[in-house]
């Protein structure tokens, strides 16, 4: 039995309303830093080249 507190996903998951793009962008401010309450974004992108 799972905790309830504890739930998995198969995905990562960002809550609905947020714009990627504007949202990740966004710098920590230094005292969020202090806090604790900042994460590190990491963006992959593929390319694939048809030539």
């Amino acid at each position: 039995m799972k905790n309830k507190k504890h739930i998995e996903h198969d995905e990562p998951t960002i809550a609905t309303g947020i714009d990627d793009d504007e949202e990740l962008s966004q710098k920590a401010t230094e005292e969020d830093v202090k806090k604790g309450e900042s994460t590190t974004v990491v963006r992959l992108s593929w390319d694939e080249d048809e030539r």
